[in-house]
């Protein structure tokens, strides 16, 4: 009996212990949980950090209507399922996919008639007593598609009253448009985002703009889209953006394109109005052209022979015959006013004298493919038009049997992003803050960050964006003195890194371009090789970096500053084509390409200036 009862004792008091000990447990695991979910063991997990994301912010189907009348018959869904690595079949009967999927995609189909052709063709009873619809209609039906052509282009640069698309079709047109993209967008896998381009083109002049909205339903699909029969001049449709955002709460942008084919129009000293350029001019175009893109299907836009002369990569991929309809010729004067690097200089000289710089833009590659395929590879070139898919005739015709060669067209190009995630509003603000940049079709990541203090081992650091965000600003930001009245202030230093496309060619050079305003109120600018990968053109390297500080820096000068990747040379989409057809490629065509990269400038603003 006692030694049972020592052993309840023993038992009870055991008991204890463990509920004791279980209580100590239980509030030690409270603790630590505490710990844990107040913390990350992820670095960065807060961060400033930021990713790569690729694609395309302007592409077109058979919803424009340039695109039907030249055959194109593919729909913004299967656009966006190519864009997504789907295989599909092209107008041609070939099997088509891209090299690598896309993170994002804008369907941005011409404004003017949106749908109406397809429409047309259909039949659709909304159609039906539109005058002008009916006339199209045989013309669509006797296959005489020249004529529909140019009966539409005279439609959209002279607009009537009869000659406007009933605003029942404008309006279901587009609350389509943007439910297609809401369908296909899925945050963090692939970004779809709503578009349209306002295709104002002043006698032949080309002054397009891709119109980019950050929302969906509910927001882009409240108004219509601004088209230039509405009205052809840049500042009414940024008076219509404006006017949408104070709606709708919504946010939206606007792209420039082909400066290259304006002859002297998109940076002109002057509005289309024939007034001399104002400082509210030069805020509001900065306001909602944050971007310009650079580098397209129709040649590229960085800079041209002419104003750069000393820029042995100057020459390249050149549409300088004439304006987009080739209804004029190229003069001297007009250069200037349609490049890239040109304008960079000469947004210096305004904010010198207006106070206001209307081209602070960042720079983007986009394919402006009218097949429906956003496809960029050299050895994967689906063209401009139907008539410019693969074929062995393609290099011998002209672009709608009356523009340029089709030769000429270029293999191009694609804009890279670093947002904190693939959703549309962390890829528009990376937009917004131009935080992106273009390439020509390569997929090269491209690092740029500025500031005043870098050295040769924060290359070491991984990421380098910690480095980067810390103590510098990226593309598309801006550098000033925090002293600026010190005399002899140090130098901006800029970390530059450059790594090829995956199975792509190697890198050749790294390039610093720089553009600055002089004493006597000129512009200039001078290219650096920061890093080579040796002294032949055939000389490649994986990746290329370096630590560069502007040897010839003012600190009373405004200067802007932009890194240029240059690929070794291989073989142009032309060449590809004679080899596959069994065709002699055209005397003028290029037998080799080297594919680049450019990134959204830096720009320092000196202390002389507010």
């Amino acid at each position: 009996m006692v030694l049972n009862g020592v052993r309840a004792v023993i038992k009870v008091l055991s008991f204890r212990a463990a509920v004791t000990q279980l209580s100590l447990t239980i509030a030690v695991g409270a603790i630590s949980s505490a710990v844990i979910a107040g913390d990350s063991y992820s670095p960065n997990s807060d961060s400033t950090r930021t990713q790569l994301y690729w694609g395309d912010l302007h592409l077109h189907t058979s919803n424009s209507a340039d695109a039907y009348t030249m055959g194109s018959r593919i729909t913004p869904e299967t656009a966006y399922r190519f864009a997504r690595g789907e295989m599909v079949r092209a107008g041609n009967g070939m099997s088509v996919r891209p090299r690598y999927r896309h993170d994002f995609l804008a369907v941005s189909d011409h404004a003017e008639y949106l749908s109406v052709y397809r429409l047309l063709d259909a039949e659709d009873s909304r159609l039906k007593g539109w005058a002008l619809g009916e006339d199209w209609l045989k013309l669509l039906r006797s296959d005489r598609m020249g004529e529909l052509t140019m009966a539409f282009a005279d439609a959209f640069q002279n607009p009537t009253p009869e000659k406007m698309t009933p605003p029942a079709v404008v309006s279901a047109a587009w609350q389509d448009a943007v439910a297609t993209a809401d369908r296909h967008n899925q945050p963090h896998l692939f970004t779809a985002f709503p578009a349209y381009e306002w295709t104002s083109t002043i006698s032949g002049d080309n002054l397009h703009r891709v119109v980019l909205y950050r929302e969906g339903r509910g927001y882009a699909d409240q108004n219509v889209p601004f088209s230039s029969q509405d009205s052809n001049d840049p500042e009414d449709l940024w008076a219509a953006m404006a006017r949408y955002e104070s709606q709708v709460n919504g946010s939206v942008l606007a792209i420039p394109h082909n400066s290259n084919v304006s002859n002297g129009r998109m940076f002109a000293p002057q509005t289309l109005s024939g007034v001399p350029l104002s400082r509210t001019y030069a805020e509001t175009r900065a306001r909602w052209e944050p971007l310009l893109e650079v580098t397209q299907v129709k040649g590229d836009s960085e800079t041209h022979p002419l104003l750069s002369p000393d820029d042995r990569y100057a020459d390249f991929e050149r549409w300088d015959e004439g304006n987009i309809a080739l209804t004029a010729e190229k003069a001297d004067w007009m250069f200037p006013q349609e490049y890239a690097r040109s304008a960079l200089a000469q947004g210096l000289r305004y904010r010198r004298s207006l106070g206001a710089n209307p081209y602070q833009f960042g720079m983007i590659g986009a394919t402006d493919s009218h097949t429906g395929y956003s496809a960029v590879s050299e050895d994967n070139f689906f063209g401009k038009f139907r008539s410019t898919e693969p074929s062995a005739e393609r290099m011998f015709t002209k672009m709608a049997q009356v523009l340029n060669e089709n030769w000429r067209l270029s293999a191009s190009g694609l804009t890279g992003v670093w947002a904190k995630e693939n959703t549309r509003e962390a890829l528009f603000d990376a937009l917004q803050r131009k935080e992106v940049y273009a390439t020509t079709g390569s997929r090269i990541q491209l690092r740029f960050f500025g500031g005043w203090d870098f050295t040769e081992d924060d290359l070491l650091a991984v990421p380098i964006s910690t480095i980067g965000y810390q103590r510098g600003v990226p593309m598309g930001g801006t550098l000033t003195l925090s002293e600026p009245d010190t005399p002899g202030a140090a130098a901006p230093v800029f970390i530059v890194l450059a790594m090829k496309e995956p199975d792509g060619p190697d890198l050749h050079a790294l390039q610093i371009v720089k553009g600055w305003i002089d004493e006597a109120d000129e512009p200039q600018e001078r290219v650096y090789d920061a890093a080579l990968a040796g002294p032949s053109e055939v000389d490649g390297s994986a990746s290329l970096r370096t630590v560069w500080v502007d040897p010839a820096f003012n600190a009373d000068q405004d200067a802007v500053y932009y890194a240029r990747v240059i690929e070794v040379p291989r073989q142009r989409w032309t060449t590809r084509d004679a080899n596959f057809f069994g065709v002699q490629r055209p005397e003028q065509a290029p037998e080799y390409i080297q594919d680049r990269a450019y990134s959204s400038p830096i720009w320092y603003l000196g202390a002389m200036h507010p």
